[in-house]
């Protein structure tokens, strides 16, 4: 684990820029040079779909040049990466799919933009399960993403090429999306912290939609800090996205290292616990642990409609998806296949153009939508995501700050057994909740079983993310000096 006072490495390295001690090429370059090694050891990760070494360094020598002319940005110097589904300007945007191999778009996402405002470099786009449908980034038509805490493991889903990007250290924090858990999933399983933040938060202009009800744009960070500096930069009103929250950005940063007396966690107990390895359980009820050594209450929640939400968010979010995958057909968007009539083309491209999981999906979303209809699935779903909207308030009402669960149900699995629908079904237990209700959720890690990274998610209410920092940071700082530090 990163010690804490390595968080504010962005920080310092911003002010060693700022006083001419450090420069901006020389974080891009220590950047690319340590994923060459990566890419270069025998176990090749496979973080990266596209990597562009002549943007960055022309952006970062761009930065050298401009430095006084304006306000110094929070990330000034920061090598950042983006997960392969955020539009990009200058590096195609494929979101793993074989139907998006050229694009490039002509515009950028607002957050991409919002953290090159803030003077952060983008050096690749990062690799992910085909336009966020999976849980282990084995799904990606440019191969899976190996976990760098062990090679022959996964990396999580659905962006476990960002997450093993920053465990791996080639950047300190990095864009993704996160849908039921993308972020999330594979931060725990990688080692590292991942953000989902409140729906709204962050404008999703210039993510490629997968589920819009449920898609957010998250951070995976090194550290607590990183992510906290990372959503000051990257937060706020966007005009361009009607989902977007005209809601004041806090100065999160501010919320490290602040004692966690009077803070009441609630432990979530789920019906289904026993789907929990024993020494993942073991590591989230010693980190419960820490949070009353640091002063903070804990007690047990029970929500009671907890257990059905993986199930509603798999129906909502496949039944979303068949919509927002529509235009990639051939004559709107994506790889064309030609053919005597539209009908025809539309069934080739799509065919030549999807992955096995994506067209698995769509199937499903168009049953469920067709013939499953009368049957009322998504109607109940729906209702389903409003009965446990409830819950969330009852228990946040009843005085709970943040609630704590494991982020995964195990560690990570071994490469050959993602494909296992056993294995599949249960990996959004624990992370699905959030999406379907809009709350901020946060992964940390909470220690290692077998030498494998566990991840525990901190979840608030609204736009209290600032309580997340709070009780992650000191949380991480407690670890660290349990490991030694």
């Amino acid at each position: 684990m990163t010690e804490p006072e390595e968080a504010r490495r962005i920080v310092e390295f911003r002010d060693g820029v700022l006083v001419g001690e450090r420069a901006p090429q020389e974080a891009v370059a220590a950047a690319l040079t340590r994923m060459s090694h990566v890419a270069a050891e025998p176990d090749d990760l496979n973080l990266f779909i596209s990597v562009d070494a002549d943007a960055a360094g022309g952006c970062a020598r761009d930065l050298e040049v401009r430095l006084g002319d304006s306000e110094p940005g929070t990330l000034l110097g920061t090598p950042i990466v983006i997960g392969d589904n955020l539009a990009t300007s200058t590096l195609r945007t494929t979101c793993g799919s074989q139907m998006l191999a050229d694009y490039v778009s002509p515009y950028q996402a607002t957050a991409v933009q919002r953290v090159r405002a803030a003077g952060a470099i983008v050096v690749a786009k990062a690799n992910l399960d085909e336009f966020g449908m999976g849980v282990s980034t084995t799904r990606s038509a440019y191969g899976a993403t190996r976990n760098p805490a062990a090679p022959g493991r996964v990396s999580g889903g659905a962006n476990g090429g960002a997450a093993a990007a920053v465990a791996a250290g080639c950047v300190r924090v990095a864009l993704a999306s996160d849908t039921g858990g993308g972020v999330r999933h594979p931060a725990a399983l990688c080692g590292v912290v991942g953000l989902k933040p409140t729906y709204g938060r962050i404008s999703r202009f210039g993510l490629v939609a997968l589920a819009p009800s449920l898609d957010h744009v998250g951070i995976v960070g090194a550290t607590v800090e990183d992510v906290a500096l990372t959503l000051g930069a990257v937060a706020g009103h966007d005009p361009l996205d009607p989902t977007s929250a005209d809601v004041v950005v806090e100065m999160y940063v501010d919320a490290l290292g602040h004692s966690l007396r009077g803070t009441v966690v609630g432990v979530l107990r789920h019906r289904d616990d026993e789907a929990v390895q024993p020494a993942v359980r073991h590591l989230c009820d010693a980190a419960a642990e820490r949070f009353r050594r640091l002063g903070a209450e804990v007690r047990e929640v029970r929500p009671p409609h907890l257990h059905l939400a993986q199930p509603a968010y798999q129906v909502i979010a496949a039944c979303e998806a068949v919509s927002s995958l529509a235009r990639f057909d051939g004559s709107r968007f994506g790889a064309r296949v030609e053919a005597t009539s539209w009908r025809t083309m539309a069934e080739r491209s799509r065919s030549a153009g999807f992955g096995q999981e994506v067209v698995r999906r769509l199937l499903l979303g168009t049953h469920l939508l067709g013939v499953a209809r009368r049957e009322g699935l998504l109607r109940r779903a729906q209702q389903l995501r409003a009965l446990m909207a409830d819950d969330f308030r009852t228990a946040f009402a009843s005085g709970v700050h943040v609630l704590f669960s494991p982020t995964a149900p195990g560690v990570a699995c071994i490469s050959g057994e993602a494909e296992n629908p056993e294995v599949h079904a249960v990996q959004e237990r624990y992370t699905a909740a959030a999406n379907l209700i809009g709350v901020p959720a946060l992964s940390i890690p909470v220690g290692r079983a077998d030498g494998l990274p566990v991840g525990g998610q901190l979840i608030a209410p609204h736009f209290a993310e600032r309580t997340l920092f709070a009780v992650a940071s000191a949380h991480e700082r407690l670890l660290f000096e349990e490991l030694g530090g």
